[in-house]
């Protein structure tokens, strides 16, 4: 029996994930390592470093854990799902190695070459020098995209409308190090034409199920204005991804890559999120990444209907049998609330109003990311600080439940978007 099960991470794809385990039939509690103020309220919060190995194998084993999902990315390129599996303790969760479909840029585009995976034409630039004559050799045309290698918690990528703003923009990554380590290597590579979607599945390495779809909304401002973020909301299911365009991916993206992996000795197992563009020419993949998406889990998550658990059990065991999630026929938009200055600097310890009243609306979730309890108050701890889901028959309802229950919410400083999920609506979906 899998009764007891460790979430780990702090955000709010985390509390998606607390909240719609919690709901399984046969689970007894769950855990959430370090958990937020909203993860408290349907898991049991322990107080560990959600980034040390070492100590999250021991929490595993003195709470007798019988199954842990990792939410971020972190842990898993540090080799959590290894040091588990290792000890015997079943892990949703690719290894450090697997991982690197999402921590190396570089090693996904080389990747997806090798397996005739459809995406962007790329060159992998290990010095300023190298990068500055891509740039300048004008091979990908304007606009042009270039994308840290590393880790960059979702802002690393810049699309560049011209020459100099592209030479800026490398300037920044590699020389400037504006993120670190992770832009010791750029990728630039030409700007696909098309829309967004994100499909998501589970997979023990060879076989495949399927979650509901979505669209995120990554610009801090309406009309997709300003700076990239980890993304200010999102609405599911994408009306992009029918039943012939999921079967295109499942077919040219998904299982090549799958195949790929473990050919090249790197079996994937786990949540596995491939961000799309349809393009005149079909589908192709922007970017893998080894877990869920956030802001996407929380739209995704309340839309099934049934069998997550027993899922993510098959994937850790290797046992997974091909096939689709059951999903409600509602559709759902969740709302980033966040904290004002985000993606940049912004202040913490703002007192939240308003959550009680949000939560008790009909059809509303709120999940927590940036929170914390202090004083018997919850407080803002982060750049994202909730997502405010609503439900309903259509996009327009669904919409019109989100925005009733951001409108109960305060706090000093907050922003949101006021146009998640529009384009939805525009397609009378």
């Amino acid at each position: 029996m899998f009764e007891r099960i460790l979430v780990v991470g702090s955000g709010a794809r985390e509390h998606a994930l607390c909240w719609a385990l919690a709901r399984e039939p046969g689970v007894t509690e769950v855990l959430s390592v370090p958990g937020n103020a909203g993860t408290a309220l349907v898991a049991r919060n322990v107080c560990a470093d959600g980034a040390d190995v070492g100590q999250l194998r021991a929490l595993v084993e003195r709470e007798r854990v019988d199954l842990t999902v990792v939410g971020p990315e972190l842990p898993l390129t540090q080799g959590l799902a290894n040091e588990l599996v290792a000890a015997g303790h079943p892990v949703v969760g690719p290894s450090k190695e697997a991982a690197e479909l999402e921590s190396s840029k570089a090693f996904a585009k080389g990747l997806m070459t090798r397996h005739g995976v459809p995406t962007a034409r790329y060159v992998v630039c290990t010095s300023p020098a190298a990068a500055r004559d891509a740039i300048r050799s004008g091979a990908f045309g304007y606009p042009v995209v270039l994308k840290a290698d590393g880790l960059a918690a979702g802002k690393g990528v810049v699309v560049a409308r011209d020459e100099a703003g592209a030479l800026a923009a490398a300037e920044d990554i590699m020389e400037t190090r504006r993120f670190g380590d992770a832009g010791s290597r750029l990728v630039v590579e030409e700007c696909l034409v098309g829309r967004e979607a994100s499909f998501f599945a589970v997979t023990d390495g060879r076989h495949v199920v399927v979650l509901p779809s979505a669209e995120d909304h990554k610009r801090a401002f309406d009309d997709d204005q300003g700076p990239n973020t980890g993304g200010m909301g999102a609405f599911s299911p994408s009306p992009l991804i029918d039943g012939r365009m999921r079967q295109r991916v499942l077919d040219e993206i998904v299982e090549p890559t799958l195949w790929g992996m473990e050919s090249e000795g790197r079996r994937y197992a786990g949540f596995l999120y491939v961000g799309l563009m349809l393009t005149a020419e079909g589908p192709k993949v922007v970017e893998f990444n080894a877990r869920m998406g956030d802001p996407e889990s929380q739209v995704v998550l309340p839309a099934v209907e049934g069998g997550l658990l027993a899922t993510l059990v098959a994937a850790a065991r290797g046992t997974l049998a091909p096939g689709v999630l059951p999903a409600s026929s509602d559709r759902f938009v969740g709302v980033v609330m966040a904290s004002g200055g985000y993606p940049d600097r912004y202040e913490t310890g703002k007192t939240i109003g308003g959550l009680e009243h949000a939560s008790a609306l009909t059809g509303v979730l709120v999940f927590h990311a940036g929170t914390a309890m202090r004083d018997g108050r919850v407080m803002t701890s982060g750049g994202r600080v909730l997502t405010v889901v609503g439900k309903g028959s259509d996009f327009a309802a669904a919409r019109a439940r989100a925005y009733d229950g951001a409108a109960a919410i305060s706090f000093d400083g907050m922003f949101y978007r006021r146009d998640i999920g529009l384009r939805a609506v525009d397609s009378r979906q």
